[in-house]
């Protein structure tokens, strides 16, 4: 048994001080009369006695309703369970060219065109749902790189991300400029280094990044994409890269062979959904690491017995406190 909110109790201290204020003053009352042989046998009748027990029910009642509110709650059940797991970040271009529909079949242009993005978000998706156990993170990157989800466990909170990753719309200020071009452009670099700084520490032995880009790095002071790459292989991190798109001119080729090369892995050039699924499909191959992951059940929670429990022990006292004084609310 614990407690959610267990600085609810906090509000024990002002009602402890109360009780004590009600019972020092409740001994020191009294009227002084020198004849006590004089006095009745019943001094106190049936509402004197109600109208004293109600501050007392109501101090109860107030308890009660404090518990109440720290949520009282019991673990349903804790597993744990050794796990074969990879790290693995998704290095993924939002560029403008990845508005580009040339990975839809021809045979679907009449129904749907997916962009670039669209499909790499679908099997990225597959991706995720096939690899329960791994550590799985999300880094977008076009004039800049953003973590969007660092590595976790959690693939269901990852893939509400993933739905929401889109390409930024173009901005034009009033002269039509473009006032947002660095999100239109592409730093490989940048997207490396922070992939790198997200996966380098993990817990596991094999770390790998995944490089989606259908671009070329045209950011003069963007990090050099094959430095990345050296660093990458200085912590044991290979860098798979894929070039999205079916004109291999779109995107320098040699600079993602390289990097791809620095790092011990493979470079594909992939043109529909079924080369990427393929490609993605050789991280299986890869040595995991042994870890011990914890599963937490939902809790079981306790304080609706509290808390009925107090309303009703208010509201005696309210109306033991009307019926003694003859008031009606």
């Amino acid at each position: 048994m614990n407690f959610a909110w267990p600085y609810s109790f906090l509000l024990l201290a002002p009602l402890a001080f109360a009780s004590w204020r009600m019972l020092r003053r409740a001994r020191r009352s009294g009227v002084k009369f020198s004849a006590v042989a004089n006095l009745p046998a019943r001094t106190a009748g049936w509402r004197a006695r109600l109208s004293s027990s109600a501050p007392y029910i109501l101090i109860a009642a107030c308890a009660l309703l404090t518990v109440a509110a720290a949520r009282p709650r019991s673990l349903l059940g804790r597993s744990s369970r050794v796990v074969d797991a990879i790290a693995i970040v998704m290095a993924v271009d939002v560029s403008g060219s990845m508005s580009a529909t040339d990975l839809t079949p021809r045979e679907d242009w009449a129904r749907t065109r997916k962009t670039r993005l669209d499909v790499v978000k679908e099997i990225f998706a597959d991706f995720v749902k096939a690899r329960k156990d791994d550590l799985i993170g999300l880094v977008t990157f076009g004039g800049y790189a953003s973590v969007r989800a660092p590595l976790t466990g959690d693939h269901e909170g990852l893939l509400h991300i993933l739905k929401g990753v889109e390409i930024p719309k173009r901005e034009y200020n009033a002269m039509g400029s473009l006032v947002n071009a660095d999100e239109t452009l592409t730093a490989i670099g940048d997207g490396l280094a922070v992939s790198l700084a997200r996966i380098k520490d993990a817990p596991v032995k094999s770390k790998v990044i995944i490089l989606l880009s259908d671009g070329r790095q045209v950011v003069e002071d963007a990090i050099d994409p094959e430095e990345a790459a050296r660093a990458a292989k200085k912590y044991g991190v290979k860098i798979y890269s894929i070039g999205v798109g079916t004109d291999q001119g779109d995107f320098d080729e040699d600079q993602l062979k390289s990097i791809a090369s620095i790092t011990g892995a493979r470079y594909f050039h992939v043109s529909d959904r079924e080369a990427l699924s393929g490609a993605l499909s050789e991280i299986d191959s890869m040595e995991k690491t042994r870890v011990e992951v914890s599963k937490y059940e939902r809790y079981s929670e306790h304080f609706a017995i509290p808390l009925v429990a107090g309303a009703i022990l208010a509201a005696i006292a309210v109306m033991l406190q009307m019926a003694s004084s003859r008031r009606v609310a």
